[in-house]
């Protein structure tokens, strides 16, 4: 059971929905959180279709040029392709690693159990904002922006549980989450991105 005070900052009807004074109700940072977490993975979806697009042309170059026994045309665009499918990589582990901080969003919005449930996620999100940094700096820009809001949450209902103010961002289920994200971005692979001929260039850098 929730007690009284933390009823009051988690927020249990419509009318605690509404914005009073400078603090929100828990559970309206948290939905206005999720809906955030579905914008960023819409975008990367845009992202990830750019790059299939622009994959698309390399590989038909790479094939070309393979065809026309041009060893060094093939391996420069091998070479793209291959920074192309590490970037993509990178922005499908994203993808699928915020959807499962979306599933774990709800579950929290639903049971309010937020102080535990909410270390993962967070290290999960400050994971991922560290290595997009030189990928994508706008992604990253964002995915710390989404962090503080965590953090703030995750301060907030520690104070009130007593579970402390400060969230690990190394915590065994956050590595786990991402372990898994890593492994089904490595199967989307394969079927988004098509092998490259076996005797080409950095073909098996870029099957792999």
């Amino acid at each position: 059971m929730l007690g009284k005070d933390f009823q009051k900052i988690w927020g249990n009807n419509d009318e605690k929905f509404k914005v009073k004074g400078s603090k929100e109700p828990l559970k309206y940072k948290l939905i206005n959180t999720h809906y955030k977490i579905g914008s960023m993975i819409s975008r990367l979806d845009a992202y990830i279709s750019k790059m299939q697009e622009r994959d698309k042309i390399l590989f038909e170059r790479v094939v070309e040029a393979q065809m026309a026994k041009d060893t060094q045309r093939a391996a420069m665009y091998a070479n793209e392709v291959a920074e192309i499918r590490k970037i993509s990589k990178q922005l499908l582990m994203t993808q699928i690693a915020l959807e499962q901080v979306q599933l774990r969003l709800e579950t929290v919005t639903e049971l309010g159990d937020i102080f535990v449930n909410l270390i993962p996620v967070l290290g999960v999100v400050n994971e991922l904002r560290s290595t997009l940094k030189g990928i994508l700096p706008e992604v990253s820009i964002e995915l710390a922006d989404l962090g503080e809001s965590l953090q703030e949450i995750v301060t907030e209902s520690g104070e009130f549980t007593g579970l402390g103010t400060y969230a690990s961002a190394a915590s065994p289920e956050a590595k786990k989450i991402l372990e898994e994200a890593s492994i089904v971005a490595e199967q989307r692979m394969k079927e988004k991105f098509p092998a490259l001929p076996v005797n080409s260039p950095l073909s098996s850098k870029t099957n792999t």
